[in-house]
């Protein structure tokens, strides 16, 4: 979002994919609902929590990150089939090396200058 400020710099987003399984989401909502119902204290939510969320990376519970890395994906403001690989797998590196060498082709100095003004506009939001 800081880049779209600043159209005429050239960005790339990076994603940090999901994180890795942790307390599965049915087990999640019931201890949730379980607090909600006083019938757990918050100790017990702060475990479940704390095991839900363990890990780098977007939170899998709505997937609403997950959207936002699919959409950021579709509209070329990040390298194509980067949304789902996950912070600790051997490609994270590999991708985040990749992403920076092609920020650097959007620049002046590359034979593609692309600032995101010119990537995302007006006609971006139809």
């Amino acid at each position: 979002m800081a880049a779209l400020s600043f159209g005429h710099l050239p960005a790339i987003f990076v994603p940090s994919g999901p994180m890795a399984s942790g307390l599965p989401n049915k087990e999640k909502v019931r201890i949730r609902q379980l607090y909600a119902e006083g019938k757990a204290d918050r100790q017990a939510l702060l475990e479940a929590e704390a095991a839900s969320y363990h890990a780098p990376g977007t939170c899998t519970f709505y997937g609403t990150a997950n959207t936002n890395q699919m959409v950021v994906e579709f509209m070329g403001m990040q390298l194509p089939g980067s949304s789902f690989i996950q912070p600790d797998a051997p490609l994270r590196k590999a991708l985040t090396e990749a992403a920076a060498r092609q920020v650097t082709r959007l620049t002046g100095n590359g034979n593609e200058w692309m600032p995101m003004g010119k990537m995302v506009d007006e006609k971006s939001h139809c």
